[in-house]
């Protein structure tokens, strides 16, 4: 007796170009949600109410993303998936711990509301744009992107 799950059985399935044609990319303010939580750690050593304004970040990342983006939460569940999207969050997590560490090995550790905000805009920035990066290297990969639009491959006349 075989047994197939719900991937197993959608492993096999081509997506069509008609569907591919309908995606569109997540605009970029949606990755800002990412970036104010790629900023936390220092925005939180920054300043002790931040973490309420980060809570509610997050619940208008949630609803956004359950309402205006809906149609889009396959590409959105796809970009979590990606190896690059995650390798973009441990590089960032390696980042900020190396740079914290080195500054702190030659003395120089950030301990100062100007520096943790100095790191929190470092870091939300950085990762704002490497996940619209990343977004845009997917979509010119598969030919989505604005002036790549893919056509089948036909034979040239002899």
């Amino acid at each position: 007796m075989k047994i197939f799950t719900k991937a197993r059985k959608n492993a096999g399935r081509q997506v069509s170009a008609e569907e591919l044609a309908n995606v569109k990319p997540l605009p970029v303010w949606f990755f800002a949600f990412e970036g104010v939580l790629g900023a936390a750690y220092d925005l939180c050593h920054a300043w002790s109410g931040a973490w309420t304004v980060i809570l509610a970040f997050a619940a208008v990342n949630i609803v956004v993303g359950l309402t205006v983006l809906r149609r889009r939460i396959k590409l959105v569940k796809a970009l979590l998936k990606n190896s690059r999207t995650r390798f973009i969050a441990f590089g960032l997590i390696a980042f900020r711990m190396g740079a914290h560490a080195l500054l702190g090995a030659v003395g120089a550790q950030v301990a100062s509301a100007a520096g943790h905000l100095l790191f929190a805009v470092v870091m939300g920035g950085t990762t704002v744009a490497l996940l619209w990066f990343d977004q845009r290297v997917t979509f010119r990969a598969l030919g989505l992107a604005p002036g790549t639009a893919r056509t089948p491959q036909t034979a040239l006349p002899a």
